[in-house]
């Protein structure tokens, strides 16, 4: 495992961001909460096993070398976690005016 905060601290948190964000944008995608649409639902999906899958590249079979760090890639997972629980409220409201 690549994984040590001792020797690079953020190579390490860039992986574990990279596996969380990833893994809550799958979960996002998966939750047929809301009125999320299936697009949507859809590019979260994909970015979601995508940062997942670079995360679980770089913590156990990245050799080392070099590698790509987009910090820029976490205003992504932000955008997508605003938009469902944004769908997730309107549905919420929709419910107690009715």
């Amino acid at each position: 495992m690549n994984i040590d905060f001792g020797y690079d601290a953020t190579f390490s948190w860039y992986v574990v961001l990279l596996c969380v964000s990833g893994a809550a944008m799958v979960a996002m995608a998966l939750v047929r909460l809301g009125e999320q649409s299936d697009g949507a639902r859809m590019v979260s999906g994909l970015a979601g096993a995508a940062f997942l899958g670079y995360g679980v590249y770089l913590a156990f079979i990245f050799q080392g070398g070099t590698y790509w760090m987009f910090f820029q890639a976490f205003i992504l997972p932000a955008l997508l976690v605003i938009n469902f629980v944004r769908t997730l409220l309107a549905k919420r409201s929709d419910r107690q005016r009715v």
